[in-house]
């Protein structure tokens, strides 16, 4: 996987490629180099991690003693994101201190987890959510301090006004990937005072804005994590077919702003769809979340049924053409409450299984806007 685990590695390649041209400065029977070839990417990305009291509770019983150990609730998923060369998941929560955690209205989730996510594969984070401010600016940095020491980049809340005006930025494959996010709205009501800049607000001249400043820093792909939508709802309600309809027709010349849309928020899984040729998915769904109750107060299973996409990009024909997404898959999955795991559905039910009702009722969802007649299919 293309990131942290080939640091040392491409450390190791620049050094030596600094002494080979070193050596042949001057010498006249040297050839210029051979410019590497443009080499494609897969990108996955899964839904909200979400962790109520009974997650962090049965972190809490690891086999060793120590607590809080949240790696074998994603060891279900791992073979799939970590042979991605770019994996992004959507960390709803901030983090507490020093066992100050809670689940529930105001969220507070142990830092442990960024260590689990970084295990997994991932290599970023959307981070922009109506649960960003549940511990204050406090929270917010916590959270970006534990994603840093992990290693896992993170987009869409900042502990500066620099920071926020910076890019996330991948390499995976050839390309550069710009991943941007924001949210609708928070629940705590308004920004920290004098901290505008703490979490970022869905504003369609901003987001294009946006994107098109990570193309002049150099992304050759830009992602945007939109937190949106309206909670148990499977369609996509209005806003986010207003939303997706601008955000992908904005263009630079004849190449499009945005290159790809990931949704949150609605915490059951919705549809993909391709919008003026982007792929936008709605909502992936609660990746990891503990019992859930829809607005009746009726506990819903849909609450822990979710997607993961996986998108593969080839470079384009003509230098600063698009990159294209040539291949598009979606991996239904389930978080089982009992077993504290995230399932891969298709594994799941070739081992025996009996969720292949919960597998048809997702590939209803994800496919209900016609996503198969523009090739989407359900992944391994």
């Amino acid at each position: 996987m293309f990131g942290r685990r080939q640091q040392v590695a491409l450390a190791l390649t620049a050094i030596l490629a600094a002494a080979a041209a070193c050596q042949n400065e001057g010498r006249q029977d040297s050839k210029p180099p051979t410019p590497a070839a443009a080499r494609g990417f897969t990108l996955v990305a899964s839904g909200d991690v979400l962790p109520h009291n009974s997650v962090i509770d049965r972190a809490s019983f690891d086999a060793n003693g120590h607590g809080f150990e949240f790696r074998p609730m994603f060891a279900g998923v791992e073979p799939v994101v970590s042979h991605a060369d770019l994996a992004l998941c959507h960390m709803e929560t901030v983090y507490g201190a020093d066992g100050d955690y809670a689940g529930y209205p105001k969220f507070k989730s142990p830092p442990q987890i960024a260590l689990a996510l970084a295990a997994t594969g991932y290599d970023g984070c959307s981070t922009a959510s109506d649960h960003s401010l549940d511990d204050g600016a406090e929270g917010i940095r916590r959270t970006l301090d534990a994603m840093d020491q992990a290693g896992v980049k993170h987009a869409g809340t900042a502990r500066s006004e620099a920071e926020a005006r910076s890019v996330a930025l991948h390499e995976a494959g050839s390309a550069k990937v710009a991943h941007l996010a924001y949210t609708f709205g928070t629940d705590v009501g308004p920004l920290p005072s004098g901290q505008p800049w703490a979490v970022n607000l869905i504003d369609p001249d901003r987001v294009i804005a946006d994107a098109r400043a990570a193309r002049r820093a150099g992304a050759d792909v830009v992602v945007v994590s939109l937190h949106w939508g309206t909670e148990w709802q499977d369609a996509p309600d209005q806003l986010q077919l207003t939303l997706a309809q601008r955000l992908t027709a904005s263009k630079t010349g004849d190449r499009p702003d945005i290159d790809l849309i990931l949704g949150t928020h609605a915490h059951v899984p919705q549809a993909y769809e391709k919008v003026n040729g982007t792929w936008v998915v709605y909502g992936m769904g609660d990746q990891v979340a503990g019992e859930m109750y829809n607005r009746q107060g009726v506990q819903d299973r849909r609450g822990n049924e979710s997607t993961l996409g996986r998108f593969t990009f080839a470079p384009p024909a003509e230098p600063g053409g698009r990159w294209q997404v040539t291949r598009a898959e979606f991996v239904p999955q389930l978080y089982d409450i009992d077993a504290g795991r995230v399932i891969d559905l298709n594994r799941a039910i070739d081992r025996g299984s009996d969720l292949q009702s919960v597998r048809d009722r997702i590939r209803e969802v994800v496919l209900s806007r016609g996503a198969a007649d523009d090739g989407l299919a359900m992944g391994e």
